[in-house]
């Protein structure tokens, strides 16, 4: 299964699951990223940390741990 962490630059993918617990996954949900939405991976940090991404009309920042546990197709 493919994460949000391996999906490369200007690539649309939608969020299939996310696998993280308790607050870490809420927090996640709270952002607007739940699953059958689409992510548009806009850019990746040099050191590849953070991941930015165009979800529901918004930009967002996420960290590399967080985009682990997001699995999208």
């Amino acid at each position: 299964m493919s994460t949000l962490k391996d999906v490369k630059v200007g690539s649309t993918v939608t969020v299939k699951k996310i696998a993280g617990e308790g607050p870490v996954k809420r927090r996640i949900m709270d952002m607007g990223i739940t699953r059958g939405v689409q992510v548009y991976v806009r850019k990746v940090a040099p050191l590849g940390d953070p991941v930015e991404v165009t979800v529901r009309g918004y930009e967002l920042s996420i960290r590399k741990a967080d985009a682990e546990i997001i699995e999208v197709e």
